[in-house]
């Protein structure tokens, strides 16, 4: 960002994390029920994997996890609620949701809209945090995680999106949304195993 925040850098107790980087995982509490699905459920399984992988990568770095997920239905700031729905019987994303669900010290944003920052608390907590770069995974490549990356790149945050820690409808607009990213966005899209996640943090290597 152009300008950051040099107050009260506690945000009342609430943000204890400090780190010039931060994950940023997009709407994988989720069934997966939706239109033109096939494709994304089948590679539900090698994405919570990845994201798992590199989310325990960033805890072990010390760089903060932040959930940003539609909230369904009525607006209840419920989080707790999201996660019973993905995780339902029958639900399509069960088996991802089980695999990925967020821990006691992570951070939560529920979102109205499809982007992340739009009336939610996400621009002040990155502040508060110190971001300067933020590391994206999750759905969908090429519409919640694309307009991501548009808003933090107007935001002057360093992008790193991990071309298999995120997946769209299908290869092909998946790997058109990476291509954009790509060219831009500046954003790096290696694969999550070859960051070097201590650099990002701004961590003594």
């Amino acid at each position: 960002m152009s300008s950051r925040h040099t107050g009260n850098h506690n945000l009342n107790g609430n943000a204890p994390d400090q780190c010039k980087a931060a994950l940023v995982i997009v709407d994988v509490i989720t069934d997966l029920d939706f239109p033109r699905n096939t494709e994304l459920v089948q590679q539900s399984t090698s994405l919570a994997k990845n994201i798992a992988g590199l989310k325990n990568q960033c805890r072990k770095t010390g760089i903060p996890v932040i959930y940003v997920n539609d909230n369904r239905g009525r607006w209840r700031s419920d989080s707790a609620a999201v996660v019973k729905w993905a995780m339902r019987r029958g639900s399509l994303g069960r088996a991802m949701v089980k695999r990925l669900l967020p821990r006691a010290n992570d951070y939560v944003v529920l979102k109205p809209k499809h982007s992340p920052f739009y009336a939610t608390p996400l621009d002040t907590l990155l502040e508060y945090l110190g971001v300067t770069t933020i590391i994206l995974g999750g759905l969908i490549t090429e519409s919640c995680v694309l307009l991501a990356a548009t808003e933090a790149h107007i935001r002057d945050l360093g992008l790193v999106v991990p071309a298999d820690c995120v997946a769209g409808l299908s290869l092909k607009t998946h790997n058109s949304a990476l291509e954009l990213l790509r060219s831009n966005f500046q954003a790096d899209t290696r694969f999550w195993k070859a960051l070097n996640l201590a650099r990002l943090a701004g961590k003594r290597q």
